[in-house]
């Protein structure tokens, strides 16, 4: 996916737009923070639901997920863009974004870009 794509499908997401986070270039719905795509490794941060989680990803494809010392005691993985799968990424985007919005704009969309219904 290029960074174009990555975006695209962020912003996507009902009431998500562009903002910061620790003076770093990120995405936020209705005012939380969602994700950021990292300049320095051309990466994304993906939330998970666990360490567990994080650890299946990077040991199934190592060239596609990792963490930095940053990360290591949290739920998150760094997804290259170059390779991560764009069907995966819309599922894990609105997996974080169905955390982060708030209720009433949840009950608005009921389905999501990235979503499979009834899932």
């Amino acid at each position: 996916m290029t960074r174009d794509d990555v975006e695209a499908l962020i912003l996507a997401l009902p009431g998500t737009e562009r903002g910061s986070a620790y003076g770093m270039p990120a995405f936020r719905t209705a005012g939380k923070f969602l994700t950021r795509i990292r300049d320095e490794d051309d990466c994304v941060v993906v939330h998970l639901d666990s360490l567990d989680e994080r650890d299946l990803l990077i040991e199934m494809d190592p060239e596609t997920f990792f963490f930095t010392d940053h990360y290591r005691n949290h739920a998150m993985v760094l997804a290259r863009l170059a390779s991560v799968d764009p069907a995966w990424l819309g599922i894990m985007m609105a997996r974080r974004w169905r955390k982060v919005a708030p209720r009433t704009l949840q009950k608005q969309h009921p389905t999501l870009p990235g979503e499979v219904p009834g899932a």
